[in-house]
């Protein structure tokens, strides 16, 4: 039997909770100067990275002018509550309920300034399979796509289907940045992004086990 939460209840135990487990976190930056030429030059782009690692990656990036794609269903309601207190900007929608919705907002969302943070596997799996809203977002927008990923010897791993981390307190987090890369037009730029997606995603988890 699942047991429902009321949202209201997930709004005051989330922070309480999360809030002083994030600030004890270590970050460790690998490649960021690949991040921040995007951001200096002023150029669209899009962070991809699963969804396991969502939870640091969310912290380390907190009010920094981000929309990040939640789900409709009430899983992702948990996490919109959680993601816009602490400095997101929200696009309703996912690759299973109100994509078309999503892939509009995310679309407006970068021709306004903001950067959009996708899990390509979210909202529900499977793990690590890449859906082509992210790409579709790229090729529509004329956005880059910029792979990042953390990694940490200290964390629990959920029961879920993407095997969620939450680094421990005082945890050592490796957060790495792979290179931007663009999405051509048409059905073979699409099928082409695809596979740039999880080879990009390897390539930084690779970089940070160096």
């Amino acid at each position: 039997m699942k047991i429902r939460v009321s949202p209201k209840v997930v709004r005051v135990i989330a922070p309480a909770i999360i809030d002083p487990l994030a600030r004890s976190w270590r970050f460790r930056l690998r490649n960021h100067e690949r991040w921040q030429r995007l951001v200096e030059c002023r150029k669209p782009f899009i962070f991809l990275l699963w969804h396991e690692a969502l939870l640091p990656l969310l912290w380390q990036h907190r009010r920094q002018q981000i929309a990040i794609v939640v789900s409709e269903a009430r899983e992702g309601q948990y996490l919109a509550d959680y993601a816009r207190r602490i400095g997101y900007h929200l696009v309703p929608g996912s690759s299973t309920r109100g994509g078309a919705r999503a892939l509009l907002g995310a679309i407006r969302a970068l021709d306004d300034g903001c950067t959009i943070a996708i899990t390509p596997d979210g909202p529900r799996g499977p793990r690590r399979d890449v859906k082509p809203g992210v790409v579709r977002a790229a090729q529509r927008a004329g956005a880059l796509i910029l792979p990042l990923h953390a990694v940490t010897r200290s964390a629990w791993r959920l029961g879920s289907w993407d095997r969620m981390m939450v680094p421990k307190p005082f945890a050592e987090i490796d957060l790495g940045y792979g290179e931007p890369f663009a999405v051509s037009p048409g059905p073979e730029g699409l099928a082409t992004g695809l596979q740039q997606c999880a080879s990009a995603l390897a390539c930084v988890e690779r970089e940070l086990a160096s």
